[in-house]
C-alpha cells in the first residue's frame, strides 16, 4: 500500500505491506469519533490564527469546509475510504479535497497522539453527560412512583426470603438511591478527566506558542494538560 498520503509515510523507502496496513487500519470503530475530530480541527486552526500561523483568509475557508464536512457526515454522506488509516487521516483527507494543500496546514502543532485522546476525551464526556440526564429524568420517575405507593404495604427480603413488610414506595427509592450514586461517580469521574491534551503533540509538546488555556475552554475543558507525555498515553479514565 502507497504511503506517499499518510502522515508518517515519508520516513519510508518502501510502501507497507496489505496485511500490515490491514491491521493498523481503524476507521471501522473510530468513524465514531469524527464530529469529535472536526470539532477540535476548528479550534485548533482559529489557535493557529491567533499566532499568526495560518492568516485569516485560510482559516475562514478551512472552518467553511469543516462546517461543510461535518454536515455532509451527520447525513451519512461522507465515510471513510478504504485508503484512509483513521479517523484522523480521513478527517484530513476531506479537509483537503475542499481546499487545497492549505488544508494541510491543520497538522502544525498536534499530532495524531494528542488528537486521538482528544477524541476519545470529548466523546466519553459528551456521553456520560447524556447518560446521567438519562439517570436523573429515571430517578425521577421513580421517586415519582414511590411517592404514589408510600402506603402500599409490600413484603421485605433478604436472602431470598419474606423478611419484614415495607412500603412499596420504599422499596422503589432504594432504586433511585443507588442511580444516584451513579451519578455521583460520573461526576467524580469528570472532575478528573477534566484536562485538555491538545497541544501534547506526539509526547513532548510543540515549539510552536499556542494558548492552550484557550483552546482547553474552547473544547469544554477547564485547563490543559500538566504533563505532555501523561496528556498522550493516559487511558485510564476510558
Amino acid at each position: 500500500m502507497n504511503n506517499s498520503n499518510k502522515l508518517w509515510g515519508g520516513r519510508f523507502e518502501k510502501d507497507t505491506a496489505s496485511s500490515m496496513a490491514n491491521l493498523s487500519k481503524s476507521t471501522h470503530f473510530d468513524w465514531r469519533l469524527a464530529i469529535f475530530d472536526l470539532l477540535q480541527t476548528d479550534v485548533h486552526v482559529q489557535a493557529l490564527n491567533k499566532v499568526k500561523l495560518i492568516n485569516d483568509a485560510e482559516t475562514k475557508e478551512i472552518r467553511k469546509a469543516i462546517k461543510e464536512i461535518n454536515k455532509e457526515i451527520s447525513a451519512g454522506q461522507a465515510l471513510p475510504e478504504n485508503s484512509d488509516e483513521d479517523v484522523h487521516t480521513a478527517i484530513e483527507r476531506m479537509i483537503i479535497a475542499k481546499v487545497g494543500d492549505i488544508g494541510g496546514k491543520i497538522r502544525a502543532g498536534r499530532s495524531r497522539n494528542d488528537q486521538a485522546v482528544t477524541d476519545f476525551k470529548l466523546f466519553l464526556r459528551g456521553s456520560s453527560r447524556i447518560i446521567c440526564q438519562e439517570l436523573i429524568e429515571l430517578c425521577k420517575a421513580i421517586n415519582e412512583q414511590a411517592q404514589n405507593h408510600y402506603d402500599k404495604a409490600s413484603p421485605g427480603f433478604t436472602h431470598l426470603q419474606h423478611a419484614q413488610p415495607v412500603t412499596l414506595g420504599h422499596e422503589l427509592a432504594k432504586h433511585a438511591q443507588a442511580l444516584v450514586r451513579d451519578v455521583e461517580r460520573f461526576t467524580d469521574w469528570d472532575i478528573r478527566v477534566d484536562a485538555c491534551p491538545l497541544g501534547a503533540g506526539a509526547l513532548a509538546g510543540s515549539a510552536l506558542v499556542i494558548d492552550s488555556m484557550w483552546v482547553a475552554n474552547q473544547l469544554g475543558f477547564s485547563r490543559p494538560s500538566e504533563n505532555s507525555i501523561d496528556a498522550v498515553s493516559d487511558r485510564d479514565f476510558v
